[in-house]
């Protein structure tokens, strides 16, 4: 099931799950430096200051990510 828990390569990896986090963060799959988090899962890099994106944030986009294989 995915999670945002899993490593962010590992949920890209997920049919649908880009266009989840796309949803949420319009542009995350096309930017360039998307390749640089690929080793962290999506929680920690959710908690850096920079990213922007808040808890509840998260918390949709977890609900939506284990939906989608249920």
């Amino acid at each position: 099931m995915a999670n945002i828990d899993m490593k962010l390569k590992d949920i890209l990896a997920v049919p649908g799950a880009g266009d989840i986090l796309d949803k949420y963060i319009p542009g995350l799959t096309k930017n360039p430096q998307l390749k640089m988090g690929y080793g962290m899962t999506f929680r920690a890099i959710a908690k850096f200051p920079q990213a922007g994106i808040n808890k509840d944030v998260v918390d949709q986009i977890d609900a939506e990510l284990k939906a989608l294989e249920d």
